[in-house]
């Protein structure tokens, strides 16, 4: 990265200067979009036919919540050797919490996600047919 910034002068000539992406990098950052018709079936095989189910005894019927949180600690205790038998010490630290909302990923609020990238994505969504 050094010797890139080292190379680019600022300038005009910046302005002109353009990025070719390519199908195969469109390809790795937007999100694969599934074809109508080719969603799963159950009790029927790829080729349309009729098949045993595999759940046993019907299977399980989990219903994920929609947003999940993870609270980040640290055990102090553990870390600086503090005896489990200390009545002022609280043992956990929390630095943080990771909450997942459908595809999307926060730490204490704020996405992790690229900008840019997600830019890009949308730019290769417009550009190119995507289905």
């Amino acid at each position: 990265m050094l010797i890139l910034a080292g190379l680019i002068s600022p300038g005009p000539a910046l302005a002109e200067s353009s990025v070719a992406v390519t199908r195969q990098d469109c390809d790795r950052i937007v999100e694969y979009q599934q074809p109508p018709g080719v969603e799963y079936q159950p009790g029927v095989n790829a080729h349309g036919e009729t098949v045993v189910p595999a759940d046993l005894n019907g299977g399980y019927n989990l219903k994920l919540p929609e947003t999940i949180v993870i609270p980040l600690e640290v055990d102090l205790q553990d870390k600086y050797g503090i005896p489990a038998n200390s009545v002022l010490f609280q043992g956990d630290a929390q630095v943080g919490t990771v909450t997942v909302h459908g595809k999307r990923v926060y730490y204490n609020g704020q996405e992790l996600s690229d900008p840019e990238e997600a830019a890009l994505a949308d730019l290769c969504r417009q550009q190119l047919p995507y289905k």
